[in-house]
């Protein structure tokens, strides 16, 4: 997960922040919608809509979007019929993927994603081949700059996070799905601002090592086209590569 992480990173320092911060608020609405249609629009007995709601403020959505997400779901406004769909497979050098796609229309969302594969040779895989490899946990993403190690630290343990890992530019803060809200919470109420990539996701039990450069673009390229897609939600990447190979790709 770092190395997608760290890359998302380096597209926004390339001047991608403003068009990435329409597909961010249209993704989260979508799971603000799923969420209201099956737990009701109300986030205090929604535990998963609220999370979502969090998420969206986190990445300073706008409440009027969030408000229509949950009419959305509701069915007080129309375009609230998602369904949830999950693909797997395995990019260059077998590294093994999770695509979850949220769609009005089936059809189309995999013809696209089977394109996708198709055209960067990737090759896609049965229910659970690649599944099974990762775990679901929260994750929490902060900015390092100019803040205390050791204060964010005592918080999230103190709130219950599994783990915390200092990533030299960012901190990882992981924890159990249930203990997600309590933890982002307990940073929120503190002022610490989390990255909009916090969420509730799947991180791989053991990641491939990406040391050469070829295979790291043609990895990154197939991660990136099917993060355009629209239906797509979210890419779950069970690869790290180096650092050094990443700060060369920046610098193209």
């Amino acid at each position: 997960m770092a190395g997608h992480s760290k890359w998302a990173n380096i597209k926004h320092k390339k001047g991608k922040a403003d068009a990435a911060r329409g597909k961010v608020f249209s993704k989260i609405a979508k799971e603000i919608t799923v969420a209201a249609r099956a737990g009701g629009g109300d986030p205090d007995a929604n535990i998963t809509l609220r999370a979502y709601i969090q998420k969206g403020k986190a990445a300073n959505m706008p409440n009027d979007n969030i408000e229509r997400a949950i009419k959305k779901g509701t069915g007080e406004l129309e375009g609230g019929q998602l369904d949830e769909i999950v693909y797997e497979g395995y990019a260059t050098g077998g590294v093994g993927l999770i695509i979850k796609v949220l769609t009005d229309n089936k059809n189309r969302s995999a013809t696209d994603v089977r394109m996708a594969f198709k055209r960067a040779g990737a090759n896609m895989a049965s229910t659970g081949a690649v599944s099974h490899m990762f775990q679901r946990k929260g994750q929490i993403l902060v900015d390092a700059e100019g803040k205390d190690e050791d204060v964010i630290m005592e918080l999230a343990l103190e709130a219950g996070a599994e783990d915390f890992i200092n990533n030299g530019d960012e901190y990882e803060i992981i924890t159990d799905p249930s203990d997600f809200l309590a933890v982002s919470g307990a940073l929120m109420t503190a002022g610490i601002e989390m990255s909009a990539d916090s969420a509730v996701t799947m991180i791989p039990d053991m990641a491939t090592q990406i040391t050469d450069k070829e295979q790291a673009e043609k990895v990154l390229e197939f991660v990136d086209a099917l993060e355009e897609l629209d239906d797509v939600q979210d890419v779950y990447c069970g690869f790290e590569i180096d650092d050094a190979i990443l700060e060369e790709l920046s610098a193209e």
